[in-house]
């Protein structure tokens, strides 16, 4: 161990010198491809067997610190509470990274038989792999997280033979002769085996996933109401695909849009005179967005089922004249909520007005109306094709329909009062600068100044008959 500790000393030092005289002041621009690839290729190899001495002494930290007697525990003669405070304090990582090194040492650390020997680990293979030089921590956790899954369920010999191969595969060596794989293939691979392996652990994880599902929605704080839970994997994966497909950028060549980075965004234009604009939301809250477009389409669908013989409504009460002046607050059911959204809300949803005396009397009740009926709907898909924002690519089935002129002020439920907007640029078209009018029954978007040098009103369709229609006649 003393000759291992000198080496890595010395190895350091030397290594500090190079490393500063090569990449010191910006010095790695002026080196060659195959320099750079090099590189990186040697100093992850560098990192791997560092990652095989952090983990090996992780785990003796751990093996040390597990004693009954607190005051015999390494970490408490170290003045640390536990494993991760004395690995943090003397690699200064993280307590994720921390936390990590624990859970890679864990299969591959020695093991202490009751004679005082030492013990290979439960998975041998690995380790050796990961002294060679060819796993580091990202490996070790991508073999190690499914085979530790199964090895309390499948017989221990069967867990060795897997390890056996991965640790192959992991050299390139393996049974296909593929080359040796980044850390994300080979944990596929290790999947793979556990599946293999363990063909009864379905159920049961199915029984656990089953009994932990839920969704728990927490008390409005500041406009917003916290969610957390647990989703099954199938409605996870569901819930993925509907967020593609709404929030998946789309580029209009036919309308001259190029999304760019929200770092690039300028009020300027190409050098060939194209518009761009960026999507500067985060990626929580896309998923958000996507979230209220499956909402409010499974709420418009007729198919869920019925509360008090109706369909599930979202009931926004304001009064008619700060809807009017476009003052004050609405309300959905006891929580204050902005005008936008009860606007929003007055042009997606069911409408039923009441209407009060000041003393609170219901001196008139509306009925039931939907704002633009299924065959309008229809038609206006037909002509708008999906969102009439340039470059939104979410298609008619997941947008709302807009008033142009706000029902509110007196806009008629019409066809050529009506586009599709999805639900986030319908939520948010006030505060992002777009506009919209309409020009003879066709609506036309007029962007924002940062989207275009001189922003002007164009017709705008996703339609696949307009857009044909828009090409000249061959003769």
């Amino acid at each position: 161990m003393d000759a291992l500790l000198d080496h890595l000393e010395e190895s350091i030092e030397h290594a500090r010198g190079h490393v500063a005289d090569a990449l010191g002041e910006g010095r790695i621009i002026d080196a060659t491809d195959a320099q750079v690839t090099r590189a990186l290729t040697l100093a992850a190899e560098l990192q791997r067997l560092t990652d095989a001495v952090l983990v090996a002494a992780t785990g003796e930290v751990s093996r040390r610190s597990n004693q009954t007697d607190r005051e015999m525990r390494l970490t408490s003669r170290m003045g640390c509470h536990y494993v991760s405070e004395l690995v943090q304090r003397l690699t200064l990582c993280s307590a994720s990274t921390a936390a990590r090194l624990q859970r890679a040492a864990k299969p591959t650390m020695a093991r202490v038989s009751l004679a005082g020997t030492a013990l290979p680990g439960t998975l041998p293979a690995l380790h050796t792999a990961m002294l060679e030089g060819v796993v580091g921590i990202d490996g070790a956790l991508a073999v190690a997280g499914p085979l530790g899954q199964v090895t309390q369920r499948v017989p221990h010999e069967s867990v060795l033979a897997a390890d056996d191969v991965l640790a192959s595969v992991a050299r390139g060596e393996g049974p296909d002769g593929a080359p040796a794989p980044p850390a994300d293939l080979l944990k596929i691979q290790a999947q793979t085996w556990a599946i293999y392996l363990d063909q009864d652990g379905a159920e049961p994880r199915e029984e656990k996933a089953l009994r932990v599902r839920g969704v728990t929605l927490g008390r409005e704080r500041d406009g917003v109401v916290p969610i957390s839970g647990n989703l099954m994997v199938d409605v996870a994966k569901q819930f993925e695909a509907i967020c593609d497909a709404v929030t998946s950028p789309r580029v209009g060549h036919e309308r001259g849009v190029t999304f760019r980075p929200r770092d690039e965004v300028s009020d300027e234009t190409d050098a060939d005179g194209s518009e761009f604009r960026a999507d500067t939301r985060t990626p929580a809250q896309k998923r958000h967005d996507a979230l209220a477009t499956a909402l409010s389409v499974a709420a418009s669908s007729a198919l869920l089922p019925t509360i008090g013989g109706a369909a599930p409504t979202l009931v926004v009460t304001v009064r008619q004249e700060d809807l009017t002046e476009g003052r004050g607050w609405a309300h959905i059911g006891t929580e204050p909520v902005s005008l936008q959204a009860a606007m929003h809300a007055g042009c997606a949803d069911v409408i039923q007005r009441v209407a009060t005396d000041p003393g609170g009397r219901i001196v008139r009740l509306g009925t039931e109306e939907r704002v633009f009926n299924r065959r309008q709907r229809r038609a206006i898909a037909v002509r708008d094709g999906g969102c009439v924002i340039p470059g939104c690519g979410v298609p008619a089935a997941w947008c709302e329909i807009h008033h142009v002129i706000e029902h509110a002020h007196g806009g008629p439920t019409h066809t050529d009062n009506g586009v599709l907007l999805c639900w986030y640029h319908h939520r948010h078209l006030a505060n992002h600068g777009w506009q919209i009018r309409m020009r003879n029954g066709i609506p036309e978007v007029k962007p924002p100044p940062w989207a275009e040098r001189v922003p002007r009103f164009r017709p705008t369709t996703t339609s696949p008959t307009r857009l044909l229609a828009a090409l000249p006649r061959r003769t």
